[in-house]
């Protein structure tokens, strides 16, 4: 056994492990003293942005009245309107009862029969 060989290996390996230590330290260095942006930054405000448009959208139909079917007479009203106009009108129960009856046979009518198509014979 040479001792000369033994020397070069060990300072071989001592080369390798100093460079590989070096290399991390330099790596860590790295990754703590620079700030990358995230990746998807922007995406992230757009959405943050469409978000808050999107609940203030929600807000403002919550808090106002307006027509969702004119031709059909429904509307949107805020909560506490329409539980104002539902304190009245339950001022009189009978009423308010009948209103109610008649509201919903209305809205559960049976629909007018379909005209039945002439026979191809006729």
């Amino acid at each position: 056994m040479n001792y000369q060989t033994i020397n070069r290996a060990s300072a071989a390996a001592m080369g390798l492990l100093i460079i590989s230590v070096l290399f991390a330290a330099a790596a860590v260095k790295l990754k703590l003293t620079q700030a990358l942006p995230a990746i998807d930054e922007d995406r992230a405000m757009e959405r943050t942005k469409a978000l808050s448009e999107i609940r203030a959208t929600e807000e403002k139909s919550l808090e106002t009245p307006g027509w969702i079917d004119q031709s059909h007479g429904v509307v949107r009203l805020p909560l506490e309107t329409a539980l104002s106009l539902a304190a009245r009108q339950w001022q009189n129960p009978a009423a308010a009862r009948a209103e109610l009856i008649a509201r919903q046979e209305k809205a559960s009518a049976e629909l007018p029969k379909a005209p039945e198509k002439p026979s191809a014979f006729e």
